[in-house]
């Protein structure tokens, strides 16, 4: 019989706990929703008004995955979900986690988090800028550093103020509080600063995904601002070999990175990081730090 607990008075019957997710390190399902509770602070205030896609993974990442927008099959009626609009299938339901009993249901899944750069107050109004920096081998998140760096600077210069995190897999993501912008604005700003920065740094960057110019070199992935599009989310576990998150971190942590482990962060390390420096990420939950795109982009 799978045990039953209780979240803040919502009844939550958890199942396999024991099972093994990641044969690598013998990580358990349970300490994975574990992780999940232990995290629930940041991770819920960065979700928030969030509508969320999941990619599952209930056997491990080596197993069957599948990616899902729609709420799944026998979800709660008390976890919360929103109407998104869709240019071609009409509007669709998906999941909002606001509270941590929503929080656990979902971790019981074993899923990654992704949502897009708006809230369901606003569907295709972006509140955020997002680049996606992916290394083609043998290029590492060495390399993105140093165009995270260039990017840094040059948002900078336009007034906007760049936030890290790791992607939880390869790479970098930076993420940019704004003021509201249709998403078709932000997209468009975003794949000119990537073709900037391919033109500062050839030997280094890339603006499209050219399979055939990839190795070696990292690819700015602006698309991600598009409306339809979707971001790994702060502090979510990620379906890897190992129990990585995307893990904020700091730009003296970039500055000083010169091996791919000094930007790979595991489940338990995500605590201890919490205690020490506090949620890096938490200016882009204060609408003050928030700055417009500058004029004429897009």
């Amino acid at each position: 019989m799978s045990p039953i607990t209780d979240v803040e008075g919502r009844r939550l019957s958890l199942t396999n706990l024991d099972k093994v997710i990641h044969p690598e390190t013998g990580t358990t399902k349970g300490e994975l929703v574990h992780y999940c509770t232990v995290t629930a602070g940041p991770l819920l205030a960065h979700l928030r008004d969030r509508p969320l896609s999941f990619l599952r993974y209930p056997d491990g990442p080596g197993g069957q995955r599948f990616f899902t927008k729609n709420v799944p099959p026998g979800t709660p009626s008390w976890v919360q979900t929103c109407e998104v609009p869709h240019t071609t299938s009409g509007p669709t339901r998906q999941v909002l986690l606001q509270d941590l009993a929503a929080l656990v249901w979902a971790a019981n899944l074993v899923v990654e988090l992704h949502a897009p750069q708006w809230t369901c107050r606003t569907p295709g109004t972006a509140d955020r800028l997002v680049f996606d920096l992916d290394p083609g081998e043998p290029a590492t998140v060495v390399e993105c550093c140093t165009a995270a760096r260039w990017l840094r600077d040059r948002l900078a210069a336009d007034g906007l103020d760049a936030h890290a995190k790791t992607s939880g897999s390869k790479g970098l993501h930076l993420i940019v509080p704004i003021e509201p912008a249709p998403s078709e604005q932000a997209t468009a700003y975003a794949r000119s600063l990537a073709i900037e920065a391919q033109t500062a740094l050839p030997d280094l960057v890339l603006h499209k995904m050219t399979k055939a110019l990839r190795p070696g070199k990292v690819f700015i992935d602006f698309s991600q601002n598009a409306a339809a599009k979707t971001t790994a989310v702060a502090y979510t576990l990620r379906a890897r070999s190992l129990p990585t998150v995307s893990a904020p971190v700091t730009w003296d942590e970039i500055a000083a990175c010169t091996e791919p482990a000094q930007l790979t962060f595991r489940f338990g390390d995500i605590a201890p990081r919490l205690a020490r420096d506090g949620d890096l990420l938490a200016p882009l939950l204060d609408p003050d730090r928030a700055r417009p795109l500058p004029p004429g982009a897009g």
